[in-house]
């Protein structure tokens, strides 16, 4: 069960950050030059937040 929280979480991640990538890049005008760094950066912060609360959750 473990193994398809982490499946859902982890598409909602790509999903969010791809959401974001693209809010940032209309507010720009213009495509970001190093698209892929930013796409990790918006994801890894994503990703410590969202497994910390987990944490905190689970752990009650």
């Amino acid at each position: 069960m473990e193994i398809i929280w982490f499946t859902l979480v982890g598409i909602m991640l790509y999903l969010v950050s791809d959401w974001i990538l693209d809010r940032i890049e209309i507010a720009r005008g213009e495509r970001l030059s190093n698209r892929n760094v930013a796409f990790f950066a918006i994801i890894a912060v994503l990703s410590l937040i969202v497994f910390q609360i987990a944490e905190l959750v689970l752990s009650k």
